[in-house]
Parts: structure tokens; C-alpha cells; sequence
């Protein structure tokens, strides 16, 4: 149990890390790159939970799919590839609010969750138990949004080649 908590801190001060440069930096390539490390951990996480299911599916999904889009796009686009002074404005203040707010509903929706759980610290999951469970709940009724949001990716891509190849 002690190697679980040192792995999910870990994972947790290097996601933390990354998100706070990647929300910080003025190379949009470099954010890209620090995207996939807070997902990567965000996978890692999942991993010490025993949801590998989820774990593969997010790193297939989120920085197979997500993060080479972005990176391809920025790159097709020739957008500017240094930093860029023109990615900063005046409202950091708003937005620490919001970060604040955001804290706190989650926060609260956790703790009301998680108190109800049972006497051994443990959530009760209603039965599932299988990864073949999950991806039943998970592709039965959503198949047709999942394959929907696949399309809307690959129409991003061929828009990021047809701009690029414009001149």
C-alpha cells in the first residue's frame, strides 16, 4: 500500500507540474508535448486504481488521438512554432477565481460521493467487476457519440492539411 501512495504522488506533483507550465508557456508546441504528460499521468493514476481498461483507453484516446492532432495541426498550420508574446492577457484574475470555484464544486461532489463508502474505505460498483462490463456500459448506448467524436477528429486533421496546403 506505501508503494501506491509514493506512485500516486509522484504522478500527482508531475501532473501538477506540467499543468502549471503548460498553462504557462508561450510555446504551443511545448504545451502540446506537457498535455500528454498530464494525461499520461492522469493513465498512470488509473493504472493504480486497477482500471487498466480505462488507462489504455485514455492513452489510445486522449494522447494517441488528441494530443497528435494538436501537435499535427499546430504543425500543418504553420503556426508560430517559438514562443509568442501575444498568448498572455490581463485575466489571470478571473481565472484564479474560476480554478477556485472549480476546486470547490469538485471538492464537494468527492466528498459526497466518497462518505457513503464502505467500512473497508472501498466504493461498491453496483456488480461491475470486468473490463468487458465497463466497455458493454461504456460503447452499448455511446457507440454512435464515440464514432461521432472520431469523425469530428479526423474532419480537424484534413482541415489542418487543407489550410496548411492553401498556398
Amino acid at each position: 500500500m506505501i508503494a501506491q501512495q509514493i506512485a500516486f504522488g509522484i504522478l500527482a506533483a508531475t501532473m501538477v507540474l506540467a499543468s502549471l507550465r503548460l498553462v504557462t508557456t508561450k510555446n504551443v508546441v511545448h504545451a502540446g508535448l506537457l498535455l500528454a504528460v498530464v494525461l499520461g499521468g492522469a493513465a498512470g493514476i488509473f493504472v493504480l486504481l486497477a482500471a487498466e481498461y480505462v488507462a489504455v483507453v485514455q492513452i489510445l484516446v486522449y494522447i494517441g488521438a488528441v494530443v497528435v492532432i494538436l501537435l499535427f495541426g499546430t504543425m500543418l498550420t504553420r503556426a508560430r512554432i517559438g514562443e509568442d508574446t501575444d498568448l498572455d492577457n490581463d485575466q489571470r484574475w478571473l481565472a484564479a477565481i474560476v480554478a477556485l470555484f472549480m476546486l470547490g464544486v469538485t471538492g464537494t461532489v468527492l466528498w459526497q460521493g466518497f462518505r457513503h463508502a464502505g467500512g473497508d474505505g472501498k466504493v461498491h460498483l453496483n456488480g461491475v467487476q470486468r473490463a468487458a462490463q465497463v466497455s458493454d456500459l461504456i460503447f452499448g448506448p455511446y457507440g454512435i457519440p464515440f464514432e461521432v467524436a472520431s469523425v469530428l477528429l479526423l474532419a480537424a486533421l484534413v482541415g489542418a492539411v487543407a489550410i496548411a496546403r492553401r498556398d
